[in-house]
């Protein structure tokens, strides 16, 4: 297992592959089909109140935050696999959720030196896993609002990096 921590750098992007099993910890973002649009036109006409720095670095969980916890969505949504380049580009490491992407994107994540790793739905495990939570933006879009949580070990297994796949 590779012990990935927030803010990951571009050398540790470098060093993992397709099949790595790592663990994430400290922050990360969360966001899904309803707030990640939002967050992209955010950055895109630096409007973000300063949330283009917090991304430097950072990690994405395509997931909704409820009191039932957190568990994966499908990334390959319209919604969210068309915010992977652009959040990529703002500085955006490793975006996590679950499914197969398409090539243009896989493409877009090896020229912007981030990866995609997949998380298995197993919501009890994440919340004795999940530190601490905050709303961040959105938050009339309830538990789809973008939020940032701090985390401890939350298991992935590295699915793109480096134009590789493992579907």
């Amino acid at each position: 297992m590779i012990e990935l921590r927030t803010p990951i750098s571009d050398e540790v992007i470098k060093s993992v592959n397709v099949g790595d099993m790592v663990y994430i910890s400290g922050y990360i973002f969360c966001g899904r089909d309803a707030a990640l649009p939002k967050v992209v036109k955010m950055t895109q006409n630096e409007t973000d109140t300063g949330l283009t720095a917090d991304m430097n670095g950072g990690v994405i969980f395509h997931t909704a935050v409820s009191l039932a916890g957190v568990g994966p969505t499908s990334s390959n949504k319209l919604e969210i696999e068309s915010s992977i380049e652009p959040l990529s580009k703002a500085g955006i490491k490793l975006h996590l959720g679950k499914g197969a992407l398409h090539k243009e994107t896989i493409r877009a994540l090896d020229e912007n030196n981030a990866v995609y790793a997949v998380i298995p739905p197993v919501t009890a495990l994440l919340g004795d896993k999940t530190i601490e939570q905050k709303l961040v933006a959105f938050p009339e879009l309830g538990m789809e609002a973008f939020y940032r949580l701090k985390v401890e070990r939350y298991p992935a297994i590295i699915a793109v990096a480096h134009g590789r796949s493992i579907y």
